[in-house]
């Protein structure tokens, strides 16, 4: 953010209803069938960042049980941030009793097109494919098998600490990164209320964040659900 800016905007963060349903208590979806490969090593180092915005996984609250998700999944970046069950099934590779692990979407797994879908193209569309980290690989199937068969669920985010932003722009626009959401986990609507300024609908930018185009200098921020959107 800019420094002049960002000395003389003093940011007072109120959760209301917060940002869409995302704070509502989630039912999750049923099982359904996909794949799952990994990537990076168990150091899980080559999943920090991530076209979500999250920066460090470890200091954003997600850690190493996170997964990038093909396109199919990903949704334009809406999907960042949501839970999924994981299962390996199906496979002499699964570990014994199918055992399940939860996962935070924080990344996309980009299409190929060079390979073909069933054969190196996991991510292409309309492929719904599970690119993990291989931690969390490892906690369902032998690594070495490098693709299994899994079935999947959304479920609800357990967050620990709060939500978390990461606050960027200027003067006249305003970036947030909004990071560690319980719940549905995924961001629907948000908007920004200066002590200067009314409601103003922020807009997504990409992955987790959203962006404002106002003049906010000097003011107190209030981030939550536009009183209209409640109506």
């Amino acid at each position: 953010m800019d420094q002049n800016l960002y000395g003389k905007c003093l940011v007072i963060i109120s959760m209301m209803a917060m940002i869409g349903t995302s704070m509502a208590a989630y039912a999750g979806t049923p099982w359904r069938t996909a794949s799952a490969t990994f990537y990076g090593d168990e150091t899980a180092s080559a999943t920090m960042g991530g076209a979500c915005g999250y920066g460090n996984l470890r200091n954003s609250g997600y850690g190493v049980a996170t997964t990038a998700l093909s396109t199919a999944l990903f949704n334009d970046g809406y999907a960042c941030g949501q839970c999924f069950q994981v299962r390996c099934v199906s496979s002499p590779n699964c570990y014994y009793g199918s055992p399940a692990t939860v996962v935070t979407a924080t990344n996309i797994c980009p299409p190929n097109y060079g390979q073909a879908s069933n054969n190196g193209g996991w991510c292409n569309p309309p492929r719904v494919h599970f690119d993990l980290a291989k931690p969390a690989f490892m906690k369902i199937a032998n690594w070495k098998a490098g693709i299994v068969p899994v079935s999947y669920r959304r479920v609800a985010c357990r967050r620990s600490g709060g939500i978390r932003f990461k606050f960027e722009g200027n003067g006249y626009w305003l970036l947030v990164y909004v990071m560690n959401v319980g719940g549905a986990g995924d961001i629907k609507t948000m908007a920004v209320k200066g002590s200067r300024t009314g409601w103003i609908n922020m807009s997504h930018n990409w992955g987790a964040s959203y962006q404002a185009f106002s003049s906010l200098y000097a003011s107190k921020l209030l981030m939550g659900i536009p009183p209209w959107d409640h109506l």
